[in-house]
């Protein structure tokens, strides 16, 4: 499988966790880090996570088999940076990015990795994509709509 199409497999991701994208089978294992912006037992970061898993699953990628994912829980500014250089040094495939702070920290980080958004609420507006049909740069996703934020 070609990088723009397992980079293609996680924006399904970002319109929703379980994924709605097609994809193949991987010929090596492949890498996807997550920058989580919740507590690894809050129970919504949980359910996303293991939705994402099923999503995954369902289209043939098998975590510890075809895909390994690399998650980091950042609860504040300081380990939100701190993990996205961890996440960043591991050269993952794809980097998912699960809120606005996760992103910044992120791009600050790498301006080569593939980072696709979840949960972003502007990210036009913050600087993170040119445009949502045109990104631009390292990052894609959905925007979120500021009336379903809590």
């Amino acid at each position: 499988m070609k990088r723009r199409e397992f980079i293609t497999l996680l924006g399904g991701a970002a319109a929703a966790w379980p994924l709605a994208a097609g994809a193949q089978q991987a010929d090596r294992l492949r890498r996807i880090g997550v920058l989580m912006s919740l507590a690894a037992d809050d129970p919504e970061s949980q359910a996303r996570l293991a939705a994402f898993a099923q999503g995954l699953q369902q289209l043939g990628w098998t975590i510890g088999q075809n895909v390994r994912v690399d998650y980091r829980w950042a609860l504040n500014a300081d380990t939100t940076r701190k993990y996205a250089a961890e996440l960043v040094a591991l050269a993952p495939d794809v980097i998912l990015a699960a809120s606005s702070p996760s992103v910044a920290a992120l791009q600050e980080a790498t301006r080569t990795a593939p980072i696709v958004f979840a949960t972003v609420i502007d990210p036009v507006g913050a600087g993170f994509v040119e445009s949502l049909a045109r990104p631009g740069r390292n990052g894609t996703g959905i925007q979120r709509s500021p009336s379903s934020a809590h």
